[in-house]
């Protein structure tokens, strides 16, 4: 059974593994590069004992300024972002549908190999397949993205606006464990909708419409609470005020401070008043003055006591959340497995 399994997949396999061998190559020789600029920036010692925003934003600056470096981030990105729909798509969906359409199901059903063990063997080696590469592709674009990901939340440019941020939603998920969940997953998937609707191309459409929005659900709503948030509270003066904007003709203002929160992942930030309410203005009418100086509006608002409270996720928190999202995305994959096989050996005819 294993045998007629890697026979029936193995153009695909191939096809992956030389794709993932051609990457590799890429990515070794420009990552070698990525590390050597990475080493000579000066940001390794200057972590240990002073502010290296000036080296961050120089190291930021060329990195984005070589169109290599460019190209091979967003491509790793975007490859880890498509690949586990790909194999959801190319390889789960056609997995039972094709021995359907084709009718050999009657053949392969009938043999002295049971249903459940048919599905498990297909399901075993084509899943484990999809994982291993997602996990490969995973393991290569982190490597030659380390230089870049060790800048993550050191401040950099003005306002210590960081460099990186590895929480934003398209980076989390292109980074990590987190790809092989996302291609159980879909593995999974694709094989459901191909024994539910029993046609490949319906199923397939089925499969990547399914993933995608999933894929932008988990970041917007499900991500943000697998575990609960800190929240700390600040002082806003003259110093901490970084920003503030007004609308309304002064009616309504908000105000935000810097956070020094290093590689954190900043939920929510909110001024508060005194007695405890968002600030939502009105103005200063110094803020308003077109005469006014920037320095006179941060003293007037200095002058209101207010306190910017941050919900946040610690940087610390980040294996958790990529071990959190994984676990969820491979039992959600059993389940669908689950499903299937009691589809088959009940339903199917």
């Amino acid at each position: 059974m294993i045998w007629l399994t890697w026979r029936q997949f193995r153009a695909q396999a191939l096809v992956a593994a030389a794709a993932l061998a051609v990457l590799a190559v890429i990515l070794v020789f420009t990552g070698l590069r990525l590390a050597h600029l990475y080493g000579v920036s000066g940001i390794p010692a200057c972590q240990a004992h002073g502010d290296c925003a000036a080296l961050v934003n120089n190291f930021t600056s060329e990195v984005r300024a070589n169109a290599t470096n460019t190209v091979l981030s967003d491509l790793g990105i975007g490859l880890l972002l498509v690949t586990p729909a790909i194999i959801g798509v190319f390889w789960g969906a056609p997995l039972i549908t094709r021995e359907i359409e084709t009718g050999t199901f009657r053949l392969a059903w009938n043999q002295s190999v049971t249903r459940t063990r048919w599905l498990a063997v297909k399901l075993g080696l084509v899943g484990l397949a999809g994982m291993a590469t997602a996990g490969l592709l995973s393991l290569m674009v982190t490597w030659w993205a380390s230089p870049i990901d060790r800048v993550t939340g050191l401040p950099a440019g003005r306002n210590g606006t960081p460099a990186f941020d590895r929480f934003a939603p398209v980076l989390f998920a292109a980074r990590g464990i987190t790809p092989i969940g996302y291609a159980a997953f879909a593995f999974a998937l694709g094989v459901t909708a191909g024994v539910l609707i029993r046609r490949t191309v319906p199923a397939m459409a089925a499969t990547l419409a399914i993933f995608a929005a999933i894929a932008i659900v988990m970041p917007l709503w499900v991500r943000p609470h697998l575990v609960a948030p800190v929240h700390v509270s600040t002082a806003l003066n003259s110093v901490s005020i970084d920003e503030w904007s007004t609308s309304g003709n002064g009616s309504h203002m908000s105000v935000g401070g810097t956070t020094n929160l290093p590689g954190a992942w900043i939920i929510s930030k909110q001024a508060l008043t005194p007695a405890g309410q968002v600030f939502t203005g009105p103005a200063p009418r110094i803020c308003m003055s077109s005469s006014s100086t920037g320095s006179a509006c941060l003293a007037s608002l200095s002058r209101l006591h207010l306190r910017q409270q941050v919900t946040y996720q610690p940087a610390s928190r980040y294996w958790a959340f990529q071990w959190y999202e994984t676990a969820i995305f491979v039992v959600l994959a059993l389940a669908l497995a689950g499903l299937c096989a009691w589809w088959i050996r009940r339903r199917v005819l």
